[in-house]
């Protein structure tokens, strides 16, 4: 989460690659939708709304064992910010060092070296580790390598930078956590004597702080060994490198301003030199002849030297938090970190007693809204920390864990943005050196949230004494829910049928589990959104229908469509899978509705006769820019330009992709990608694409690719085979994407596979012309009518008649009530009541609101809001708010206060 910029560290949310632009002069500051992850605790639990509280609480709500001597917890913070309740969920792996099985280590990038970036994930699994969390902050100009000093296993790894403020945790070989700020200190010695200061070990290039306005590498000497894993040794152009191999000891080439090609070997390094550093060099250094490169890490509290190999592992934070146990005063100013600011958040601490290290995150996702430093510091001694410090958040903040009984790693906790994880310099792993033991106990594996009709199967895991997993037989497990009624077990398949809370429990052999699973109800439910904004109104006519689920706590779900009930208004249908289909319309109807609902919550798609289209592109006065891609690069060649040779081409320009496959083996493809890597926008929300294509009968692969609102990339097939010879028109069908609109065409590419590459032609020319979107009809509204009502009189003009009411408007509380058959009627909107429910749906053009008597609550297209006022029943009559109907189905209500007549156009 670290972006510097003018020597400030700004924490941001943003996915993007860190940037670093450090400069002289002041303090460092440093620096989808998808299913829901089966994490091992109840996410509703934190959905639940916090009370407003005097003082801040911090709640466990879970906790389980990873291995012997690391166990994950999670906890409820619950605070006010600004006379408001506020929650956060905060989770914690804490680990035990006085468990001899376990043991904490420093993680880093690809191939465990220094200057490449990695998911946590990764390195976890890379590492062997059986839980991490990310680590340091870092910059990327031409690297990633982190601000601090990292020792892993007791190498090591780089030095920390020259930056003030910041602090260490570091474990020694005999198992005592440290926190402190250390600096570098290093010599080179030559064969004849003379010596030179060793700037840094294994870095990338910033500004110092200090008072110098050069560069790090600016007149410096830096070593680099085989731990360093960047691209190429930092250099820039006040910088051209002087550099020496040594090998053993010995000098075995020296190049003056070139890089030195290869690989460096383990048993060796290299001397980067610049300026007076590679003067000396050049003047002192001399292949053949013995060198000495010492360095060690300074502490800076003490001012004593330290030798890195006493540590275990040692990874930089930023500020130090907690101190003596208490909130500490920052070392660092937080405002480049967004201190302020509520995200998610990274620390480590540890105990008094050094026995306890705490590997902290707290979560900026869905309802959880992350802390700023100060709620973290109160976190962190809430938990019992000792002298703990800041690492690296916001978008790089990640915990994974091995959870219990399983031999797989999984993420704790939704990152923010939910399932991605950034690319980070390092971070901080969790090991265990546990025997196998005996059978302790068995877990449940599989999906903690339901929907209603969903099945899902659950298996069991077993853990032995030291908590590692166990291979168990569950075939012949047993398995039963506390709660009868909200579904059934066939096997280990459970099925449910109703919403509800419940608990699954499994029992093999002697030993019993227990799992609780939320099944979702309507209640739970913020939205129920259809990517799909209208169906055509034709017998046979297909739309999309995927489904996502959005709930009260942020969660959000994918549902298939026939995961809804659906009532058809106007025509008939079926639905299957993700697909719904029109079977025939009723006599007179311009605009039909398809309503769904799961548990009662509702959804809805206009359908409408006719429609539009647009045209995207003729390619006849391109403004913008159609560059070729082809991929793999190495053995794939290609071009695409505007022409007006094609055979047959009637049209002044259209675009040709040439593609040339015959070199190399597997997957190759040319692509014609619009305007830049930003792609061409698409207005409103198309059902189908159409577009001339100039087939050339290879027999390869053409295709569409889209991104959607969400950053999502979808593939749409316009020829599985280019089976023709000639200009052709092809249909590409778009609502089956489930595509979140807008969207926008970024490339058309051919593309050949490895299967049965033979079969088709190497090299070719395919022409794209005509570039088509076809719309649904815009959804009608009924004409327009006006219709006058007075306060406490049952008589109204609508269109000029007088027309008697059977309830009369009223006001009361500042808010004027009318009665909303009369109204809808007037206006020619569609009333449906649902006498057993006390549910009241209007729909008007391609607008339903609907809204339960006496409740607050009130659902628009799918999506739910609150009102001040509900709606009531008077005299057996329905009336609702009048600002409904003006600020929700788009009509326009004035209010005279003298007359108290109210008209509505």
């Amino acid at each position: 989460m670290s972006k510097v910029h003018n020597n400030k560290v700004r924490q941001t949310g943003s996915l993007g690659k860190k940037i670093a632009v450090v400069v002289i002069g002041g303090t460092l500051l440093a620096q989808p939708v998808s299913s829901a992850i089966p994490f091992n605790w109840n996410p509703l639990q934190a959905g639940t709304a916090a009370a407003a509280t005097a003082s801040p609480s911090l709640k466990l709500l879970q906790q389980s064992y990873i291995t012997a001597g690391a166990q994950r917890m999670d906890y409820l913070w619950t605070t006010t910010r600004s006379g408001k309740a506020a929650q956060a969920n905060i989770h914690v792996i804490e680990v035990d060092l006085s468990n001899p099985y376990v043991s904490l280590d420093a993680m880093s990038g690809k191939n465990d070296t220094v200057g490449k970036l990695n998911t946590i994930m990764n390195m976890t699994k890379e590492n062997g580790a059986v839980a991490g969390i990310n680590a340091d902050v870092f910059i990327t100009t031409t690297e990633g390598s982190p601000m601090g000093a990292q020792v892993t296993s007791g190498t090591l790894m780089t030095s920390p930078m020259q930056i003030k403020g910041m602090y260490a945790f570091a474990v020694t070989k005999d198992r005592k956590p440290v926190v402190d700020s250390y600096k570098f200190d290093g010599t080179v010695t030559s064969a004849d004597g003379s010596s030179f200061v060793l700037a840094g070990l294994n870095q990338s290039a910033y500004m110092p702080e200090g008072g110098t306005s050069n560069y790090s590498h600016a007149n410096a000497l830096f070593i680099y060994n085989s731990a360093w894993g960047g691209a190429e040794r930092p250099k820039n152009s006040s910088t051209t490198p002087t550099e020496a191999l040594v090998v053993n000891g010995v000098v075995q080439q020296i190049s003056e301003g070139t890089p030195i090609a290869g690989t460096i070997p383990a048993n060796g390094y290299i001397l980067r030199g610049h300026g007076s550093a590679a003067k000396y060099i050049v003047e002192h250094l001399q292949v053949g002849q013995a060198v000495t490169s010492d360095y060690s890490l300074v502490s800076q509290t003490t001012g004593q030297k330290v030798d890195p190999t006493s540590f275990e592992m040692l990874i930089g934070g930023h500020t130090i938090l907690v101190n003596n146990g208490a909130a500490a005063t920052f070392s660092r100013d937080i405002t480049g970190v967004s201190g302020s600011s509520y995200v998610s958040r990274s620390a480590v601490g540890y105990s008094k007693d050094g026995t306890k290290v705490y590997l902290i995150t707290s979560e900026d996702y869905g309802d959880s809204t992350g802390l700023n430093l100060k709620e973290l510091q109160q976190v962190m001694v809430k938990l019992g920390v000792y002298k703990g410090i800041n690492l690296d958040g916001g978008g790089s903040t990640t915990m994974i864990e091995r959870p219990l009984g399983e031999t797989s790693l999984s993420l704790a906790h939704s990152t923010q943005y939910n399932t991605t994880q950034r690319s980070v310099a390092n971070g901080i792993g969790v090991f265990t050196t546990a025997p196998k033991g005996n059978l302790k106990g068995i877990t449940i594996s599989g999906s903690n949230v339901l929907f209603v009709g969903q099945s899902t199967s659950y298996s069991v895991k077993g853990y032995d004494t030291y908590y590692n997993p166990y291979t168990v037989d569950g075939s012949n497990a047993s398995w039963s829910t506390s709660t009868a009624g909200l579904g059934a077990f066939n096997g280990s398949t459970f099925t449910a049928s109703k919403p509800g809370s419940t608990k699954i429990t499994v029992k093999s052999g002697s030993v019993t589990s227990t799992y609780p699973v939320e099944i979702i109800g309507q209640d739970q439910i913020a939205e129920l959104k259809l990517d799909t904004a209208a169906g055509v109104l034709t017998n046979g006519a297909t739309v999309s229908i995927p489904v996502k689920v959005t709930l009260k706590n942020g969660k959000t779900y994918k549902l298939t469509g026939d995961s809804l009930k659906w009532e058809f208004i106007g025509f008939t249908a079926t639905t299957k899978g993700d697909t719904l289909t029109v079977n025939s319309v009723s006599s007179g109807t311009k605009t039909g509705y398809a309503i769904g609902r799961y548990d009662g919550y509702p959804t809805m798609i206009p359908f409408t006769q006719g429609g539009s289209e647009k045209t995207l592109e003729t390619f006849e006065n391109v403004t913008y820019g159609i560059n070729p891609q082809v991929t793999p690069a190495a053995t794939t060649t290609g071009s695409v330009k505007l022409v007006t040779d094609f055979p047959g081409q009637t049209s002044g320009k259209a675009l040709k992709i040439s593609y040339d496959f015959s070199a190399g083996t597997g997957t190759k493809a040319v692509y014609a990608q619009f305007n830049g890597t930003s792609g061409k926008s698409i207005d409103g929300s198309p059902l189908t694409m159409t577009m001339d294509v100039y087939g050339d009968k290879s027999l390869n692969w053409l295709r569409a690719e889209f991104v959607d609102a969400n950053g999502s990339v979808h593939l749409v097939d316009l020829a599985k085979q280019l089976d023709w010879t000639g200009w052709k028109s092809v249909k590409a069908d778009l609502s089956a994407k489930g595509m979140a609109y807008p969207v926008k065409l970024k490339r058309i590419y051919v593309v050949t596979t490895p299967d049965g590459q033979d079969e088709r032609a190497a090299t070719g020319e395919v022409g794209i012309d005509n570039i088509k979107l076809q719309y649904a009809a815009a959804t009608t509204t009924p004409d327009q009518r006006h219709i006058e009502m007075t306060i406490g009189k049952k008589t109204a003009i609508s269109n000029g008649k007088t027309i008697a009411m059977e309830v009369a408007p009223f006001e009361t509380g500042g808010t004027t009530y009318v009665p909303i058959r009369f109204v809808t009627d007037a206006m020619g909107a569609t009333l449906k009541w649902d006498n057993k429910l006390n549910r009241v749906t209007v729909i008007n053009g391609s607008k339903m609101l609907e809204m339960f008597i006496g409740k607050k609550e009130m659902n628009m297209n799918g999506a739910l809001f609150e009102t001040e006022v509900a709606p009531m029943i008077k005299s057996g009559r329905t009336l609702i708010p009048i600002r409904l109907f003006s600020e929700k189905l788009g009509l326009k209500v004035t209010y005279d206060s003298k007359t108290k007549k109210i008209a509505i156009d």
